[in-house]
């Protein structure tokens, strides 16, 4: 078995560390981000991988940037054979890739050289692709363009949401890294070059106003959106200069479209919705207007109430049709 400095931050990346345990391996030190204020009430929360750490009696460090001199020097120091990266955070710098003599490995959540970045589950989502995966590579200095050592498909599903891709995720790279270690140890590690070009934009790492909706965008996009961002960053509008959350939607048939556009008509409005417009909020039907499209509601959260459905939803709040959704709080 092996010595191994384990760098990663959230809860994929704890679960990779928990595998590396489990195979047997001594991890000798943790390296993760500083502690953070997290929720509506901003209280300092410890990173997962800190916080499995603890439990386990491994040491943990937390510089704001890992490539400063005296992390390189205690690095040296720690003589680690592998270092193994899941979702740190940080860019490891070429003084710290050298140190470990079987190198660094990374556990990646996509089909290298695909979704290269920071946020690779909810850009295969956003994206509407059927297929993913986990990759482990051999680190260099570019930005997930090292040589790969095993990869592995999984199919992403049609109502997949980013919190259950992740965790499927998780599953297959705790199972991947041990074998690729194994190989590593062996000698018989095949290691392919990724080509320098990825047939996909940079992962790019998501922020809060990630999630706010532009209404113009079709029903399918924003559909996607918000499975994809269903924990972080979430996906939200805003109604009479309140966030509304969006929680869980469907998006409407071309039959169901007609309908509901054949009663606005019958109303006394034939003219088209425009984006953002709530096109139907009566009972438990709540659908709104896109670029392209139409989107029902099917579990919205208000500023200050609880998560509801549609139904309950209607029933508190005064939401008639014709009124908008907006981008921005006015």
């Amino acid at each position: 078995m092996a010595s191994v400095v384990f760098m990663g931050t959230p809860d994929f990346a704890a679960g990779i560390l928990r595998a590396v345990m489990d195979a047997g391996h001594e991890v000798i030190a943790v390296f993760t981000q500083p502690d953070r204020p997290k929720g509506r009430k901003g209280l300092v929360q410890m990173p997962p991988v800190k916080a499995l750490a603890l439990e386990t009696g491994i040491p943990v460090f937390q510089p704001e940037k890992i490539r400063m001199p005296e992390n390189v020097a205690l690095l040296r120091e720690m003589k680690p054979d592998f270092i193994v990266a899941a979702a740190f955070g940080q860019i490891i710098p070429q003084a710290i890739l050298d140190i470990p003599p079987y190198g660094c490995l990374n556990v990646h959540a996509s089909l290298l050289p695909k979704w290269r970045g920071a946020a690779p589950i909810q850009w295969s989502i956003l994206s509407g692709d059927s297929m993913t995966g986990v990759t482990i590579m051999r680190m260099n200095a570019g930005l997930d363009t090292g040589d790969m050592i095993l990869k592995k498909e999984v199919a992403i599903r049609e109502e997949e949401t980013g919190d259950s891709l992740f965790a499927r995720l998780m599953e297959t790279g705790k199972a991947l890294l041990p074998e690729a270690m194994e190989q590593v140890l062996a000698g018989t590690a095949v290691y392919t070059q990724q080509p320098p070009k990825s047939p996909t934009p940079y992962a790019k790492m998501l922020t809060r106003q990630s999630g706010c909706i532009d209404w113009s965008m079709d029903a399918g996009q924003i559909a996607r959106m918000v499975r994809a961002y269903d924990s972080w960053p979430g996906t939200y509008t805003f109604l009479n200069r309140k966030m509304l959350k969006i929680k869980k939607v469907c998006v409407l048939s071309a039959e169901e479209e007609k309908e509901l556009f054949s009663r606005q008509s019958g109303s006394g409005s034939g003219a088209m919705p425009q984006p953002g417009e709530v096109v139907a909020a009566w009972k438990d039907l709540l659908a709104v207007q896109t670029g392209a499209g139409m989107l029902r509601l099917l579990e919205v959260q208000l500023e200050g109430k609880k998560q509801m459905d549609a139904g309950a939803f209607l029933r508190g709040c005064r939401l008639e049709a014709g009124e908008v959704l907006l981008s921005e709080r006015q």
